[in-house]
């Protein structure tokens, strides 16, 4: 089986790939998706978001990164695609399918679901634009509001000369509601198409892995909110390993909070490290305590001191 560490905007960034690419066996990684107007981007946002580009596109650990596009002009998308292969990219992918609002309002993301002509065009365009031997890749989700859409959206991208696709099996509608995931749509995609596929969407346990590659006869997984909610997640999935112990995620923790401290994004890492707590608290109860002792906090000191005072609490209980 083949997993894939997907992209989460503003929490899923380059230090999150390290760590999570150091303990789980991925395959690949896909960036936080760079937003494209009308111009070509300069190389600095390109090496803050995939810092990786300097090291061959790859993690520490090996495994590969692809870069992430979000726009809808088929020339200025094509043209930042370029220069993102140029800079060393592993490959490119389009991002077809997030649902944000301030993405959609300005006809980005998801709200090109409604017009598989140019999204067409924009996957053309990069293909073209980019060296025969990257990958060009999509994401996309099931259609605006209508499942039966999805049908016409990967036609046009497979028509455009893409190299692989992404399904997260939910309509824009549908958001990220447990309740609205349709993996039987991708079933039924990949009885119509020759493009490869990567089921995304609900995966949070071996269980859920399974069930999904059941459900759509595909054995290429994405995995966003659920890696950051059991870290290990990559390997119970490929490897049937256990979960992390609680102790374990502590000592994650404070591993985090030294990468965030030291790099380049210190400034932010109160927000992140408390973003990464809202989905460690849905599969370690022991969360919620910790995070009330660090919720009002707003400088880095007092919240790695609290996780350092919360790991000794352990050691002792557990000598």
């Amino acid at each position: 089986m083949r997993i894939v560490l997907g992209p989460m905007e503003g929490v899923l960034d380059h230090l999150m790939r390290e760590i999570l690419t150091e303990m789980n066996d991925y395959d690949l990684c896909v960036t936080e998706f760079v937003r494209v107007v009308h111009q070509l981007l300069p190389k600095h946002v390109y090496y803050r978001l995939c810092p990786e580009l300097r090291h061959g596109s790859r993690t520490r650990s090996g495994v590969p990164v692809n870069i992430q596009l979000l726009g809808q002009d088929p020339d200025w998308m094509a043209e930042n695609a370029a220069f993102a292969a140029e800079l060393g990219a592993h490959g490119i992918d389009l991002n077809f399918g997030c649902p944000a609002k301030t993405v959609n309002k300005s006809k980005g993301g998801a709200a090109l679901l409604e017009f598989p002509e140019l999204i067409y065009q924009v996957v053309k365009a990069c293909r073209e634009a980019v060296p025969g031997q990257i990958p060009v890749s999509a994401k996309i989700r099931l259609g605006l509001e209508n499942p039966q859409d999805c049908f016409e959206i990967v036609d046009a991208i497979e028509q455009a000369g893409a190299n692989e696709l992404t399904v997260h099996a939910r309509t824009k509608a549908g958001g990220y509601k447990a309740s609205e995931i349709k993996w039987e749509y991708i079933q039924q995609i990949r009885q119509k198409t020759a493009l490869p596929l990567i089921a995304n969407g609900e995966i949070w346990n071996a269980v859920d892995a399974q069930r999904c590659t059941e459900v759509t006869g595909v054995d290429s997984l994405m995995v966003c909110r659920g890696a950051l909610n059991t870290p290990n997640l990559g390997n119970i999935i490929k490897h049937n390993h256990a979960p992390l112990s609680w102790p374990q995620i502590v000592e994650l923790l404070l591993v985090y909070s030294r990468c965030e401290v030291t790099g380049d994004k210190s400034k932010y890492y109160p927000n992140r490290v408390k973003q990464w707590f809202s989905y460690l608290r849905q599969a370690y109860p022991q969360a919620n305590a910790l995070f009330r002792e660090i919720r009002t906090q707003t400088t880095v000191e007092p919240i790695v001191e609290q996780i350092t005072r919360h790991q000794s609490e352990l050691l002792r209980e557990s000598a």
